[in-house]
């Protein structure tokens, strides 16, 4: 998983597995969200415009990840 944030953009893509160039099905939630999906239908990232209105300019900079254990297969 990554997160990447484009100041200049003011875009924050949560991208959380990679997709083909041009295979991604976008789907708009509202006005600032909209999620992408693989051809499996399964959701492979979500990119939040005007991120600064969505988040306050503390939260843009103290991105916390949490990782649980992977599951035993």
């Amino acid at each position: 998983m990554k997160i990447r944030y484009d100041t200049e953009a003011d875009a924050m893509y949560i991208e959380i597995h990679p997709l083909e160039p041009g295979t991604a099905e976008c789907r708009e939630l509202s006005d600032e969200i909209v999620a992408d999906y693989g051809p499996d239908g399964k959701l492979a990232g979500i990119e939040i415009l005007d991120a600064s209105q969505v988040f306050s300019s503390e939260q843009l900079k103290q991105i916390i990840f949490e990782v649980s254990p992977a599951k035993a297969a």
